[in-house]
């Protein structure tokens, strides 16, 4: 029985599963499934709470507080949301953290796996379009209390500009035009962007603006996780641009946001 290279140990002459690396697994009984039973709210899980992403003259800038809580307890300091989706763009995760992070391995899995096969990266606006799928395939663990609502951006090399994406629980998607937030403290971090952001940002200022909105929301929303500079905790902050993405370095995050919290001193 010969094997077909693109399908993952098919036999040949098999519908072929084409560029979807779910697909295949599906077609290999090896897809992941999203399952619950019992009543809402029945399980207990760490919630990674808030994220945002505006976009700048360059491209877009986005950033994740550090803190996933379960209940009204801290259950992590240190965990990471924000993540590379491919070379030109980036997914973060709110929502109930172990579902979000495995979700985002698979969309990884899935963008490489079609540049692999096309021998070229997925449209921006095709990235977005497949992650809104993966979160619709999640639907049967909302009922469960078990929700994922991701934050996507990116450089779109077709338009040359940055643009980014925001989701609802049903796989609802949404392009932003300047900036969009989720999580449990997006409303006050949107509330202070309407105020705060302007259309000729640099990257400069556009990072700084972006961390004054996270420190804005955790002001009032104690699930969020601000600057923690006695424990040097700062949040996950990262571009993504023409020459692609690239995380913000530590020593800068740290930098911006003392300025911003003596500001608010």
């Amino acid at each position: 029985m010969s094997v077909d290279r693109f399908t993952g140990g098919l036999p040949a002459g098999a519908p072929s599963p084409g560029t979807s690396f779910t697909d295949l697994l599906r077609s290999l009984d090896l897809a992941p499934e999203w399952k619950g039973s019992g009543p809402e709210g029945a399980v207990q899980a760490p919630e990674g709470t808030t994220v945002l992403a505006l976009r700048y003259s360059d491209g877009v800038v986005m950033v994740g507080d550090r803190q996933a809580t379960e209940g009204h307890l801290v259950a992590h300091r240190r965990i990471q949301k924000v993540f590379a989706a491919d070379g030109y763009s980036a997914v973060a995760i709110s929502g109930t953290a172990g579902l979000a992070i495995e979700m985002v391995r698979l969309f990884q899995t899935e963008l490489e796996h079609y540049e692999k096969l096309e021998g070229t990266r997925l449209s921006l606006d095709g990235k977005a379009t497949y992650l809104a799928r993966m979160v619709r395939s999640q639907l049967p663990m909302v009922f469960q209390g078990l929700v994922v609502v991701p934050l996507f951006a990116g450089f779109d090399e077709a338009t040359q500009e940055g643009r980014l994406y925001t989701f609802d629980v049903v796989g609802g998607r949404y392009e932003e035009q300047d900036f969009g937030a989720t999580g449990s403290g997006g409303r006050d971090a949107k509330s202070f962007l309407r105020g705060a952001y302007r259309d000729d940002l640099d990257e400069s200022a556009a990072l700084d603006v972006a961390l004054r909105a996270l420190i804005a929301a955790s002001e009032e929303d104690t699930a969020t996780g601000g600057p923690d500079i006695q424990r040097g905790i700062f949040p996950n902050v990262v571009t993504v641009t023409a020459v692609g993405y690239s995380e913000v370095p530590g020593e800068q995050v740290a930098a911006i946001s003392s300025a911003a919290l003596e500001g608010l001193r």
